[in-house]
């Protein structure tokens, strides 16, 4: 037993020397360091309170077409969803609380600058962060026209998103202390 602890201990202190060797060594063999300008593109963090939001605008119309374009495969013609690949974007309002709720950015969401920034950074699924920000204001105003939620002539851009009252707004809370009323989200 001593015998193998002292080979191990041999062979760790033998090739310790090329790990530390490995270590400082810097240099890869692949990939390339990012420019400025390709960090501010994945650097978009839009905060629930609107925070962030970037300079744009987009119509119930344009987004549409762009739905048609890059949406439906994955949430049907009817933002409905496709089962086993995209979920429903609209109906299941006041579901919440029953048997059967159906979460989607109609029923559930809380604040609409929130369905701005997941649009930004995850969708389409097939090419994430690709759409500009007209494209992602325009699609947001095609999905809360849909909604009922804004009217389909509203142009979005950041003020207006700002201002959109979702129908579960309420239904998030800021964690208080004991004895202290709660605060919508």
């Amino acid at each position: 037993m001593a015998n193998i602890n002292v080979t191990g201990a041999l062979l760790t202190l033998m090739l310790f020397p090329l790990f530390a060797f490995s270590a400082d060594n810097k240099a890869y063999s692949f990939g390339e360091k990012l420019s400025e300008s390709d960090i501010r593109k994945i650097d978009t963090t839009v905060m629930s309170n609107g925070q962030g939001l970037p300079a744009g605008s987009g119509s119930y119309i344009v987004g549409k077409k762009l739905y048609l374009k890059k949406c439906i495969v994955c949430h049907g013609a009817k933002l409905e969803g496709v089962a086993g690949v995209g979920n429903a974007l609209i109906g299941g309002r006041n579901s919440l609380s029953s048997n059967t709720p159906k979460k989607t950015v109609e029923s559930y969401w809380p604040k609409a600058p929130i369905l701005f920034d997941y649009l930004k950074r995850a969708m389409p699924f097939d090419a994430p962060g690709s759409l500009t920000n007209s494209e992602v204001y325009a699609i947001s105003a095609y999905i809360l026209g849909e909604s009922n939620i804004i009217d389909t002539k509203t142009v979005l851009d950041a003020k207006s998103l700002m201002d959109i009252n979702m129908p579960n707004k309420e239904g998030f809370f800021v964690l208080s202390t004991p004895g202290k009323t709660r605060k919508p989200y």
